[in-house]
């Protein structure tokens, strides 16, 4: 394999193992403990009051999901038009023959994720709202 196919599979490959793995392993670690605590309620044993606290304290976390997602979805857009901005201003400079070009491309990948991350946010927000002045049966 040519090193110009390889290092962006390496890159790539080594940024989303960055991201997943960390991921990954918080996820089971969590369903271990949920586990642990299923299994301690079957045999019938106490549970401890600070260990259902915070177990169900992630749960508290994952309401406040839409405004995470907003306010990434914020960073993410400045990041975006920062990326344009230096591209072009590193351009007026001569700095680079065409670096605007160069710097567009994660500026349009960091805007593409942000604007979903505003739709998602949105998207939540809503959904929120209508479950909370769902009337009850």
């Amino acid at each position: 394999m040519e090193a110009d196919v390889f290092v962006p599979f390496l890159f790539f490959g080594f940024l989303t193992a960055v991201i997943v793995l960390p991921i990954m392993a918080k996820e089971a670690t969590k369903r271990s403990a949920h586990q642990l605590v299923s299994q301690a309620i079957a045999r019938g044993q106490p549970l401890d009051p600070e260990l259902l606290q915070r177990l169900s304290q992630e749960t508290f976390y994952d309401a406040n999901r839409a405004r995470r997602s907003l306010g990434n979805g914020v960073i993410l857009l400045a990041l975006a038009g920062g990326f344009v901005a230096a591209g072009y201003v590193a351009d007026a400079q001569g700095w680079g023959d065409g670096a605007h070009h160069g710097m567009l491309i994660p500026a349009i990948i960091m805007g593409a994720v942000g604007a979903a991350f505003l739709i998602l946010a949105t998207f939540d927000y809503l959904t929120k709202k209508r479950e909370t002045q769902a009337p009850a049966n």
